[in-house]
């Protein structure tokens, strides 16, 4: 018997939300166990798109491998104070793929090495920085903090913004590229997510409530630019969906779209926030 689609929509989503708090709550080996397999999930749709919708000859598994090293590269580097010694099988891919560059069979082997490096700077990049995130509230021991926050504060923000802009929304917020995102969701999920993080600051006082809000604008602010930018590419390649991967919800990078872009933004606001109390 076929389950109907909102039941299956259900469980995909709560098997995916539970492998991710799953891995980032009970410690830093599942952690890098579940978050290797997003990047490397993140990375194979997108170069999957690229190969097979936009017809650009790009190596997938050959990037995919190049992502996965840049991520435990910088695991390494967080975990046990490593040298930059580790990011050495990162920058030999790097290497191979601008030589290989030179041997492919192809009228523009410009364009497939602008698309493989775009998927490292679009995903590769922000999620190896949540290695940054798991060992920067308190320095050499992981701590699942930041990165719990910059989740629940997205699914929060996510979910309110859809509420508010299905009751109230008017005024189109990006229409060109979302034609469905109105300014009213954004406020009604921006306001609600930064109310959740006083619930953090409450909880952890390692940053004061006004650093906990400017925290929840960061993510709410770069989560949006983040999900408009996933749709822009989508649009651009004439696609709805990255991918089939989660059942009623599409591909793993439709899910994870708004995080991408605040991680980095987290890791600079987290940074300057560091160094002024110091």
């Amino acid at each position: 018997m076929k389950l109907p689609d909102i039941v299956v929509r259900i469980l995909a989503g709560s098997v995916f939300i539970g492998l991710l708090l799953g891995g980032i709550l009970i410690n830093e080996c599942t952690f890098v166990a579940v978050f290797s397999l997003l990047v490397a999930l993140c990375l194979y749709e997108f170069y999957g798109l690229i190969k097979k919708v936009a017809k650009i000859p790009v190596i997938r598994a050959w990037n995919v491998t190049g992502g996965l090293s840049l991520f435990l590269g910088g695991f390494y580097y967080c975990a046990f104070s490593a040298s930059a010694i580790v990011f050495v099988p990162y920058v030999a891919y790097l290497i191979i793929l601008f030589v290989s560059g030179l041997y492919m069979k192809h009228p523009n082997p410009v364009r497939s090495l602008a698309y493989s490096f775009l998927g490292q700077v679009y995903i590769a990049v922000p999620l190896a920085l949540t290695n940054y995130l798991a060992f920067a509230y308190e320095p050499g021991s992981y701590r699942h903090v930041y990165i719990l926050a910059l989740l629940v504060i997205t699914w929060v923000n996510d979910s309110f913004a859809y509420l508010a802009g299905t009751a109230f929304g008017k005024h189109r917020l990006f229409e060109r590229i979302s034609p469905k995102k109105s300014w009213e969701g954004f406020t009604g999920g921006a306001i609600i997510a930064m109310a959740s993080s006083l619930i953090f600051a409450h909880f952890f006082p390692n940053l004061s409530a006004i650093a906990w809000l400017g925290f929840a604008a960061v993510v709410v602010v770069f989560g949006v630019w983040g999900d408009l930018f996933e749709s822009l590419i989508k649009r651009t390649l004439g696609v709805k969906d990255s991918g089939n991967m989660i059942p009623g919800h599409g591909g793993v990078l439709d899910r994870f779209d708004s995080t991408i872009l605040a991680i980095p933004a987290i890791f600079v606001y987290l940074s300057l926030v560091n160094s002024f109390a110091c």
